[in-house]
């Protein structure tokens, strides 16, 4: 809390009794203003020079005059106009009554006549004037209208100017220094200190108990520097959040700039570069001014993959790339020829294997803390801080949610809490109940359901089998993932869906991952078992065993015939390269390997399915029934697993299998589901 005392006075504020005036801020400066004088001194000039309007003549009024010798001089102005004077006695005339109440002034002519040709006009007037005893001779001047000619040269380059200025404020809006041209090149960093704190604290950050170890080490060396230098330790200069995207790599920044109770510098790595050649490494430059001034402190760069890309990568940029200048001076000033002593580097990225190396070197990113996807207990301590402002009812269970998300990440589980609140107030429900759940859960792996979309009963049953295929290969298999429930009900994009829940596993097998891919088949073999004959439905079926057997060939090395080799490259370099790290031999053999496998779980599906055929009809007609079938479902049909249940499996069920349990297939993201999809492509 602000002591009211020392609070500043703000714009509008009365002066309080017994204190002088000068004390309360006067109304900002705005160059507006500016604006506006030099518009209003240009309008000035322009009418100020601007000529009187006299009435306009013709050559027969004109004629006439001459004529009765009522002129009194004529001014030929730059031989374009004529200036004519009535002589002071003939004003009188009832005719030059508009003129004389008119013209309170001699110094400007009574009528303008405008000329065609001097050398004709000259002509007609001495014509006109042959036979008088006083006529009246043609006087020439020459003209400079300043005001105009100032104003036709210098009024486009003001414009010129005031549109530059314009855009560059638009351009550097919400910089450093109010976004003024002067200070395009200032750091964009956030500030957080004792004024502006975070109210997020290690308590809100769940699942990363290795992480915040590491970070929280930062945070008490920052605090009690003494403690680590009795003993001649040095704190790290830079900590690299590294993780999937969604698993809390900026919160744990947050939680510590509001843990360090120091200087903390937020910027994301996009924020360097602009469009001018040498911004970036201008930013960088002024960020870690302000950082030395301010020591000790923290600088969080986050998605540092904008500008820590590895330099020289892409030949097409040439030499004097502008993210490789920002890089250039980045490392300069984390580790360069002077020091930054008190600042720590902090920064966050999903992609650390394209960085520059010379960026993750010791000196600079002394650490590198992993951030991966969390485990069932890491799950179960995230739902507990995203449902603490939940009103929940009694049955719903964190543990259980926990085992129904495998994959997901803290993202994932802050969008399916928010998700089951949503849907709990569309139902007017008073609490969130388990089932509100556990269609966040479905409706986010697979998307919202579509009862109205037409589907002719042929397709429909195509679907069902193709489902009921999936179900029966997978219930069938040892290593197949344990099945929760299938579906025929359309969601987003796709027609059916099928849902597992996966052995959470750290090393995987040739017999597990031959064992998901024939399972992954079963769909296609049960159209070609019962139908003869083959659909589009399975282009999700056959893109994800597809990428899953050329793993198994080419990086895993689970093939005989291309042996203990891996062609994968952890750098990532490899996407730069133009040619494949084999050679074109290797990459046949390599294709015909893959072939042979998904050809050998295909024809093991097929055989399957053909072995329970009577059941398999059994199944999808009772799905064409229900449209949804559950666990329950296929162990009345197939009788018990003849292989142990996957533990977790039994003990998240209790032996009670509730009609909407959930999950996708895939071993890592939720996104990865074993939903068969149907794009526009007809069945």
């Amino acid at each position: 809390m602000t002591d009211n005392k020392n609070k500043e006075p703000k714009k509008g504020d009365t002066p309080p009794k017994g204190k002088p005036q000068s004390k309360f801020i006067k109304p900002k400066f705005s160059f507006y203003w500016v604006y506006a004088l030099l518009a209003l001194v240009f309008v000035f000039m322009w009418f100020n020079n601007k000529e009187d309007v006299s009435k306009d003549l013709n050559w027969g009024e004109l004629r006439e005059m001459l004529a009765n010798q009522e002129v009194e001089k004529i001014i030929v102005v730059n031989n374009e106009t004529a200036e004519i004077f009535i002589k002071k006695e003939k004003l009188e005339l009832e005719k030059f009554k508009d003129i004389r109440e008119s013209k309170g002034s001699t110094t400007h002519p009574h009528y303008i006549y405008v000329i065609g040709s001097y050398d004709s006009f000259k002509d007609d007037v001495e014509k006109v004037q042959q036979d008088l005893a006083n006529p009246v001779y043609l006087l020439n001047e020459k003209r400079r209208n300043w005001g105009g000619d100032i104003l036709g040269w210098v009024f486009p380059l003001l414009l010129l100017v005031v549109v530059w200025l314009f855009i560059m404020r638009m351009m550097t809006r919400g910089g450093a220094g109010g976004g003024q041209i002067f200070n395009i090149g200032k750091s964009k960093a956030q500030l957080f200190d004792k004024d502006t704190t975070v109210s997020i604290n290690f308590n809100d950050v769940a699942g990363l108990e290795e992480a915040k170890i590491e970070v929280m080490e930062i945070v008490e060396f920052l605090k009690q520097p003494e403690k680590f230098r009795n003993l001649g330790g040095k704190i790290p200069k830079g900590a690299l959040l590294v993780g999937p995207p969604g698993t809390g790599k900026t919160l744990l920044a947050r939680a510590v700039a509001g843990e360090a109770k120091v200087p903390f510098f937020s910027i994301s790595g996009s924020e360097f570069v602009e469009m001018f050649v040498g911004v970036g490494a201008s930013r960088v430059r002024d960020l870690f001014k302000q950082a030395k001034e301010k020591a000790p402190c923290i600088i969080f760069i986050d998605e540092i993959d904008a500008i820590g890309r590895a330099r020289g990568r892409n030949p097409l940029t040439g030499g004097n790339d502008e993210r490789e200048n920002t890089l250039n001076q980045l490392l300069t000033e984390m580790d360069g020829f002077s020091s930054n002593t008190g600042v720590i580097i902090l920064a966050a990225t999903n992609r650390a294997d394209i960085l520059d190396r010379a960026l993750l070197r010791a000196g600079r990113f002394d650490r590198q803390i992993h951030v991966e996807l969390p485990d069932l207990d890491e799950r179960k301590e995230i739902f507990k801080v995203h449902m603490r402002d939940l009103v929940l009812d009694k049955k719903a269970d964190m543990t259980f949610l926990a085992r129904q998300t495998p994959g997901f990440s803290g993202a994932d589980i802050a969008n399916v809490c928010n998700e089951a609140a949503l849907i709990a107030a569309r139902h007017n429900k008073k609490s969130i109940e388990k089932q509100d759940f556990l269609d966040a859960i479905d409706r986010i792996v697979a998307g919202l359901e579509k009862r109205s979309k037409f589907i002719s009963p042929q397709e429909k049953k195509v679907i069902a089998f193709h489902e009921a295929g999936h179900a029966t290969v997978s219930w069938l298999l040892e290593y197949a993932h344990p099945l929760v429930k299938v579906s025929i009900i359309p969601r987003g994009k796709t027609l059916g869906a099928a849902w597992y829940l996966p052995e959470e596993r750290q090393i995987t097998t040739y017999d597990q991952m031959f064992d998901e891919m024939t399972a992954t088949l079963g769909g296609r073999a049960a159209e070609k078992t019962i139908y003869g004959k083959i659909s589009t439905g399975a282009l999700n079926d056959l893109e994800r065993i597809t990428k899953q057997a050329y793993a198994m060939v080419s990086i895993f090395g689970l093939n005989e015939k291309i042996g203990n080799l891996s062609y994968y490259d952890s750098t990532g370099q490899q996407e730069y390269m133009l040619t494949k790290p084999y050679s074109e031999k290797t990459s046949q053999t390599i294709d015909e390997e893959v072939s042979k496998l998904v050809d050998l779980a295909y024809i093991r599906a097929l055989k399957i399915l053909a072995d329970n055929k009577e059941k398999l009809e059994e199944l999808a007609i009772l799905l064409l029934k229900n449209e949804v079938i559950f666990r329950e479902d296929v162990e009345a049909v197939f009788g018990k697993r003849p292989w142990a249940e996957h533990r977790e499996f039994a003990e998240n069920n209790n032996g009670n299998n509730t009609p909407d349990a959930n999950h996708s297939n895939g071993n890592v993201q939720p996104g990865e589901t074993d939903v068969d999809k149907e794009s526009d492509d007809k069945i």
